[in-house]
């Protein structure tokens, strides 16, 4: 019985990379996969999935708005398994679409994607994933000081922000995994400074 899967993790916690390496293990034993991800997310070019490794493989990108269960039905219909990387950008629609696609076509979908955004909170297609997902696990990284990282940490100029539009893509120029408690201490530490 296929599944549906939520893998999250903070910033530079190697989602990606775990969905270019199961995309290749299940290519390795002669399956179809279906690699997608969100045409919000264009960092890589349209049509690419590429990790922080050097890991990349060409992709469909999703729109929003576009009917995902119908656009399987109609030209993915053969694939063994669905793999959706950056998946906190996926509309409810998305994840109830993935969600279908398990149910009625007893194929396994696996979602790879942040939980959070740089404010704590959850991202739209993230929390429809953990209300619909039959396994949910976490890929973990570390902050600078050793701790487990749960918060993706927006920098401008070297500085956190905490204000802004939840959505701004970027990578390692942009964000950093932190845990919560540095998080909070370099923000109160940046307020002082202000003074």
């Amino acid at each position: 019985m296929a599944k549906l899967y939520f893998k999250y993790g903070a910033m530079g916690s190697s989602k990606t990379a775990q969905a270019l390496i199961t995309k290749f293990n299940y290519e390795e034993r002669g399956m179809k996969v279906w690699l997608i991800k969100p045409a919000l997310d264009d960092r890589d070019g349209k049509s690419t999935i590429r990790s922080r490794i050097g890991l990349s493989a060409e992709c469909d990108t999703v729109a929003v708005g576009e009917d995902l269960y119908r656009r399987f039905t109609e030209q993915h219909a053969d694939c063994d398994v669905v793999i959706a990387d950056e998946c906190q950008f996926f509309t409810d629609a998305h994840v109830d679409a993935l969600r279908r696609i398990v149910d009625e076509k007893d194929i396994p979908v696996l979602c790879f994607g942040l939980r959070t955004d740089f404010l704590c909170h959850l991202f739209s297609g993230s929390r429809r994933l953990f209300e619909l997902a039959d396994s949910i696990s976490e890929i973990k990284t570390i902050c600078e000081c050793g701790a487990k990282a749960t918060v993706n940490a927006r920098l401008a100029n070297g500085r956190i922000v905490t204000e802004g539009s939840q959505v701004m893509l970027g990578g390692n120029e942009s964000y950093v995994a932190m845990c919560h408690q540095c998080w909070v201490k370099k923000i109160r530490l940046q307020k002082t400074e202000e003074l």
